[in-house]
């Protein structure tokens, strides 16, 4: 039975049964219904509000209220040398923020007339500056801006610059958002403290500072206004650019502000332009080899801030100038350098990446992958002394004449059989892939790794214990850093290192070579140093190294360590054509004993004197057995005759002659065969 029957149905007959006794039955009417638009409208209004709810508390996630402190640019950071004299400036010229409270009336007002005058009554956005805006775009056909100074720190702290409808309705958000949380003044003062004026100054104080010398609280109203202009467009209307555009746009803000009653139009048409008094500070490079590999590290210990902060590094200003005048010094043609200094424990104190750094930026020392040569045999070496293997044993040094790979020695000279010293020293191809087979090239990779290596090494490639993978000269020389502190890894660092307690330097610290393994690496390096294809390098000191000479000589390397520094030195051409003659163990062995000795006052090994078929390069002469005690005289002559090593010595003047046979073969370059 229907008791709430619809509008047009017939009567509902009546049942007695339905109503009490004694009662007529009564029928319910129909109740009203909306209409289907009102219903809509309401469902859409629903879920707008629902999506606006939404959207606010995704941007409260996602745009917090706390990055609208950040300078919107990274603080000027000024880097400083281990003796504290300033190396390199760099970064926003940013300085500490300004309280509204504490600035003249004339300044605040300057801001306000010029870029919102209503900021004080409108919510974040003001729609008389919006239409007015859309009107002038329309009729004049000049873009105008109709953004309140409220969207102005929404869109330079929280959005990027990009004009796009998108980003415009997230600026008008957030602007509601900025109005609902924090003070007008508070807006307003993070607006003036991010803001750029121009010449890499960001902030009221900063440009305040910079054009005019003076704190933003003593500004005059010409001064004012002339900043107050630069927001617009700061690039092209700074005054140390273009004073002119400046001072035509200072007018404008004096007008603003006399329409406004900051000023009368009787002082603000008196007004005369300000004078700009930019101080030069330190005349400092913003851009070192050194300082772009620093930086990065530098802003991640630098907090976030308007201060500019200084930060104290490991470079060594005494031996960053040691090395720029062995690079300078030294005949590369149009080949290119660098070269890493560091201390055992990775604390870089040096570093050349180009011979010019204003004409190439790119650091050769940090950024380019190159290959090693037979500096990596350090490593096929060391993994061989691990597995149980002495300097003193032998490897077959004969040519090798099976396989597809089928390297040979430089020079073409071969033996039986070979030391592990000696074929370290004269740097013997054959015998470094035939240990390299022998041990493995899992084991050899691994070795690799334990010394920091991480550039990619392929295995069970045979060719890879002749340097043929590529890795920066940084990476390398920290390599040999670990032999050289007798732990591993050796992490290059720019900064002092943290001073740690025993317990963590217990379960963290780094690993320690073993006794034996370590005497026996050492023994190695030094041969090579004074025995074999280094002697360019020898130092009167004890003093290790490795040359390294790629295919076709495309790069050549030295890398050694001598009283407490570990140098790298690379050279080669940036398009890796070939260089003209040059081997590790020449021009870039050197440069590292150049290094060497003006770093450390430390004497470099006296050559061997003149004779009369000319210069003898040290890398040139064949080994030659421990010479007995010969009396040296006024002039001494050491060459090489018929296979026999020669000594000639004149005393009184009587002349004497000291013959003895050559032992062994001539140090080879080390160069690899083409493959």
């Amino acid at each position: 039975m229907k008791l709430f029957p619809r509008s047009g149905d017939p009567p509902l007959p009546l049942d007695p049964s339905a109503a009490p006794p004694g009662e007529a039955p009564e029928i319910m009417p129909a109740p009203r219904q909306r209409p289907r638009w009102l219903r809509w409208t309401a469902r859409g209004l629903t879920a707008f509000v629902l999506f606006f709810i939404l959207l606010v508390g995704w941007l409260a996630l996602t745009a917090p209220l706390s990055k609208s402190l950040e300078p919107i640019a990274p603080p000027e950071i000024t880097l400083l040398a281990s003796d504290g004299t300033p190396i390199a400036r760099m970064g926003a010229i940013v300085e500490a923020p300004v309280r509204v409270r504490e600035l003249p009336r004339h300044v605040t007002g300057a801001f306000l007339a010029i870029e919102d005058r209503r900021f004080y009554t409108h919510w974040g956005i003001d729609p008389r500056s919006i239409l007015r805006a859309a009107w002038s775009n329309l009729t004049t056909g000049r873009t105008q801006g109709g953004s309140t100074i409220t969207q102005q720190l929404a869109k330079f702290t929280f959005l990027s610059p990009k004009q796009t409808l998108g980003r415009k309705a997230r600026e008008a958000l957030i602007a509601f958002w900025l109005e609902a949380w924090l003070t007008k003044d508070e807006i307003l003062e993070r607006y003036l403290s991010n803001a750029y004026f121009g010449d890499n100054s960001y902030g009221l104080r900063a440009a305040s500072l910079h054009y005019f010398h003076r704190q933003p609280e003593k500004l005059t109203p010409a001064q004012a206004a002339m900043l107050a202009g630069l927001v617009k467009a700061p690039s092209r209307l700074a005054p140390t650019r273009n004073f002119g555009l400046a001072e035509e746009r200072m007018r404008l803000v004096l007008a603003a502000m006399a329409k406004e009653g900051y000023l009368s139009e009787r002082e603000a048409k008196n007004l005369r332009a300000p004078s700009v008094d930019v101080r030069t500070r330190n005349d400092l490079p913003t851009g070192t080899y050194f300082a772009d590999w620093v930086l990065p590290k530098a802003r991640k210990l630098s907090d976030v801030g308007y201060s500019r902060r200084t930060i104290r590094t490991t470079l060594d200003a005494r031996l960053q100038a040691a090395a720029r005048r062995a690079v300078s010094r030294t005949a590369l043609g149009k080949a290119q350098v660098a070269l890493v200094a560091m201390r055992p424990n990775g604390e870089v104190v040096a570093m050349v990446g180009g011979r010019n750094y204003a004409a190439s930026p790119f650091n050769r020392a940090t950024q380019a992958r190159r290959q090693p040569g037979s500096t990596f045999k350090l490593f096929v070496y060391l993994a061989a002394l691990r597995g149980g293997w002495r300097p003193d044993d032998e490897i077959d040094n004969r040519p090798i004449e099976t396989g597809s790979y089928r390297p040979k020695n430089a020079g073409g000279t071969y033996s039986d059989t070979i030391t592990l010293e000696r074929a370290f020293a004269s740097s013997s191809n054959v015998a470094a892939v035939r240990l390299f087979q022998k041990v493995g090239s899992e084991k050899v990779i691994k070795a690799a790794r334990s010394l920091g290596v991480t550039a990619p090494l392929p295995e069970g490639d045979p060719s890879l214990a002749l340097g043929t993978s590529s890795m920066t000269l940084l990476e390398l020389t920290a390599a040999y850093a670990a032999v050289a502190a007798g732990s591993y890894p050796v992490v290059p660092r720019a900064f002092k290192a943290e001073e740690r307690g025993w317990l963590y330097r217990f379960v963290f610290g780094p690993s320690r070579f073993g006794s034996r393994e370590h005497k026996d690496m050492e023994q190695l390096l030094r041969a090579a140093i004074n025995r074999g294809t280094g002697r360019a390098a020898m130092l009167a000191a004890p003093n290790f190294g490795k040359t390294g000479t790629t295919q076709d000589n495309r790069d050549a390397l030295f890398v050694g360590y001598a009283n407490g520094l570990v140098v790298g030195v690379w050279i080669g051409n940036d398009d890796n054509s070939p260089l003209a003659g040059v081997s590790g163990g020449g021009v870039p062995a050197r440069i590292w004993r150049d290094f060497m000795v003006n770093a450390t006052g430390e004497r470099a090994k006296p050559r061997p004197a003149q004779n009369p078929r000319g210069p003898v390069e040290p890398q040139d002469l064949p080994e030659i057995p421990d010479i007995p005690a010969l009396p040296i005289g006024e002039r001494t002559h050491v060459g090489v005759e018929g296979g026999e090593a020669v000594i000639s010595t004149e005393i009184g003047g009587s002349r004497i002659d000291l013959r003895l046979p050559v032992g062994g073969d001539p140090p080879a370059d080390d160069t690899p065969p083409p493959r």
